[in-house]
């Protein structure tokens, strides 16, 4: 379904397009600023479980994960609060694998 996310693999790519623009019917228009792309198998990090932090530790520690496991380093600090989104596809070069994509609100 976002098979487009591939494209995030190559640097290049990601520094023409770091704003991920999304519109929803109950939120409307919003701008995600990318953090972190990485591929994982979800029973090697749970990235799908993370919908809100209870606390500023939980928000950090699943910030931490998504950067060490990032293909490059965005520059882009995600504080407790910030509002984040979490795209993922399929990744084929593991069985099981993932490509996720995560981008806090602008």
């Amino acid at each position: 379904m976002f098979g487009v996310l591939e494209g995030y693999k190559k640097e290049a790519f990601f520094k023409e397009h770091p704003i991920i623009n999304l519109d929803t019917l109950t939120n409307g228009f919003g701008q995600y600023e990318i953090f972190a792309v990485f591929k994982v198998n979800p029973a090697d990090f749970k990235f799908h479980h993370f919908i809100n932090a209870v606390d500023e530790e939980m928000f950090d520690d699943y910030v931490r994960q998504c950067k060490s496991l990032s293909f490059y380093n965005a520059g882009i600090i995600a504080e407790y609060g910030d509002k984040l989104i979490t795209l993922s596809t399929c990744e084929f070069t593991r069985q099981g694998n993932r490509l996720v994509v995560v981008a806090k609100k602008v």
